[in-house]
């Protein structure tokens, strides 16, 4: 029998939006787990400040500044990232986010809706998924390998309230993920896979205000949250990782295509 290897060390893991929280979270746990670590991001302040944290784990790490929203400067990263590393063996696409303007207030109707805000987060969500894709999926289907790994939601599986474009842009890409999966095994061979994780609900600084009210005290949205979550809590950032790492290792080798919920069972339960 073969022995089941999660292992991911020694991959050239890229991590778009990787000095955000969600982004340099999952970096530090590849990191931690051996893997090499490329972040790209926006903001160049934050991607020094990352690297230089992500160092106290390894010394296996650059930063580039990048927009995930410019094919063309993501096909030169990806080519430089190839000649200086070698390979490019897992891309996190972890590069997202919603605004304010998208987001409807309790009291709003969906008309109110700033479709200047609704077309920016539909952009970065699902092109800032599907452009880089494309840049370093390229290099993967040449090597004939690679793990690409997206980030959907919650919001996909049925309507949540206040978050149109959000879920607009989550639930394409899902569809893409399934795409994309099935077009790069038919073409490019069976150990080039693409999957995604659908996290639940957890509290960070894009939300907490929604979630969390000044007192600590959680906020009627919050409780009806809690209500659907058969495991009764919010998750925490640092469990989305073992999904993560599972689904970039050998040990999902017959895995592709799937969006994976971590959710503490929101997805499963009716609320009834």
């Amino acid at each position: 029998m073969k022995q089941v290897d999660f292992s991911v060390k020694g991959k050239v893991a890229v991590v778009t939006g990787g000095a955000g929280v969600l982004g340099s979270n999952i970096a530090k746990s590849l990191a931690s787990a051996g893997a090499k670590i490329v972040i790209i991001d926006i903001r160049e302040e934050k991607v020094d400040e990352i690297v230089v944290s992500i160092k106290e784990i390894t010394d296996e790490v650059k930063g580039y500044v990048g927009s995930v929203l410019d094919i063309d400067e993501l096909n030169a990263l990806a080519e430089t990232i190839l000649k200086e590393w070698g390979s490019v063996d897992i891309l996190v696409n972890a590069a997202g986010g919603n605004l304010p303007g998208a987001t409807l207030e309790p009291d709003q109707e969906v008309f109110d809706m700033k479709i200047e805000d609704f077309n920016k987060v539909t952009d970065l969500n699902l092109n800032g998924t599907v452009y880089p894709t494309l840049a370093f999926g390229k290099i993967m289907a040449r090597q004939g390998s690679g793990s690409v790994i997206n980030i959907s939601s919650m919001a996909t599986y049925s309507a949540i309230t206040r978050v149109p474009g959000y879920s607009v842009a989550k639930t394409g890409i899902n569809i893409f993920t399934m795409w994309m999966a099935t077009e790069m095994a038919r073409k490019y061979g069976d150990k080039v896979r693409v999957n995604a994780i659908a996290p639940g609900f957890f509290i960070g600084d894009q939300n907490r205000n929604v979630l969390i009210n000044p007192d600590g005290s959680l906020t009627e949205r919050s409780k009806k949250v809690i209500a659907k979550t058969p495991m009764g809590r919010f998750g925490d950032i640092d469990e989305l990782n073992g999904a993560v790492q599972f689904l970039c290792s050998d040990a999902a080798s017959f895995i592709t295509g799937v969006v994976l919920p971590v959710d503490g069972g929101f997805r499963a339960f009716s609320g009834v």
